[in-house]
């Protein structure tokens, strides 16, 4: 399954949580600060696995997941 994530950056106040339970390591701390002086986790652009864990662990609510999912092709024979 593959997938991919969003992160407000004006809500992210930079715990780290989701940086730490991904299982894939696509996730991680932004350089520049958001209007807040944080900064933000940014996903790094691919990789995702779409697991979940990023969105269940993170306190603010500031992720979101979308998973790809193939159709299914019927086939008469």
């Amino acid at each position: 399954m593959r997938g991919y994530i969003t992160i407000d950056s004006e809500r992210c106040k930079g715990c780290g949580l989701c940086i730490s339970v991904c299982p894939a390591k696509v996730i991680e701390f932004s350089h520049r600060y958001n209007s807040k002086g944080y900064h933000p986790a940014v996903y790094k652009g691919n990789g995702c696995i779409a697991c979940g864990f990023c969105y269940l662990t993170c306190p603010d609510v500031c992720i979101t997941v979308f998973r790809e999912v193939q159709k299914k092709v019927n086939v008469k024979v």
